[in-house]
């Protein structure tokens, strides 16, 4: 089988890209942040104000990083997240079946005592907002009944 010039000469991105390669690519660092903080608010509203928090400051630290490694795998994580968020539905009204999803066990293996630490952090952050308001102004008042 022989290729033609014109076939060699073509440029790669002259094809569009399928939605599953366009979905698979890294998004800039900005970009990527903006798209989360927007997918974000779709969420029942403590999961997007949790959501938002985290994000910023995960952006934050990783600010100055130079590893080009890490940048990449840092990018590629959060792009994967915001693929799995829940698509847009109707203007104003958030989606409150989002539920996430399980930590993958190779996944959670991998990681090193300090993102196992900061794992743990988020553990403990996000349990008062499954919690009911009467159980959390119960445990704020010190666990007093108000008879």
């Amino acid at each position: 089988m022989h290729r033609t010039s014109l076939r060699l000469a073509e440029s790669v991105t002259s094809r569009p890209l399928t939605l599953k390669r366009a979905s698979e690519s890294l998004l800039p660092p900005i970009p990527l942040y903006r798209r989360l903080l927007r997918a974000h608010r779709n969420l029942a509203p403590d999961m997007r104000s949790l959501g938002d928090d985290y994000v910023k400051a995960e952006f934050r630290r990783t600010k100055t990083t130079t590893n080009p490694v890490h940048i990449i795998g840092f990018l590629s994580e959060w792009k994967r997240y915001l693929d799995s968020l829940p698509p847009p539905t109707a203007p104003g009204e958030p989606d409150y079946s989002f539920k996430g999803k399980k930590l993958d066990s190779d996944l959670f293996e991998k990681m090193s005592a300090e993102q196992i630490g900061q794992l743990y952090e988020l553990m403990h952050a996000t349990k008062d907002v499954w919690r009911r308001a009467d159980e959390v102004v119960d445990d704020k008042r010190g666990g007093e009944s108000s008879s």
